[in-house]
């Protein structure tokens, strides 16, 4: 591994300690209010897209860089939030009427 792998593990650790204290924000609040389920699927198709440059990696080289699981990690944390988004705004509705 090196150090250009390091940065990008680096970064995707950063970015991915955020995603569980804002499922369990998600769980508690019970409220889809104030939340951005575009920005959450921009993100997502931005974590894809680098991915995806990872599978090019591979099939150019044959070699996996060990950042893809930390994508694989990443998506899985911001799809459960999305998940939570949809589940919210049904609860919102149901307070509502």
């Amino acid at each position: 591994m090196d150090i250009v792998q390091l940065c990008e593990i680096g970064m995707l650790v950063a970015f991915g300690f955020s995603w569980p204290f804002n499922i369990i924000k998600s769980w508690r609040s019970r409220t889809a209010r104030g939340k951005s389920v575009a920005f959450e699927f921009i993100v997502v198709f931005g974590y894809l897209v680098g991915l995806l440059g990872k599978f090019i990696t591979y099939a150019r080289t044959g070699v996996w860089a060990y950042s893809i699981w930390f994508y694989f990690a990443d998506i899985a944390m911001v799809s459960i939030d999305i998940a939570l988004y949809f589940r919210n705004t049904a609860l919102d509705r149901k307070a509502e009427g």
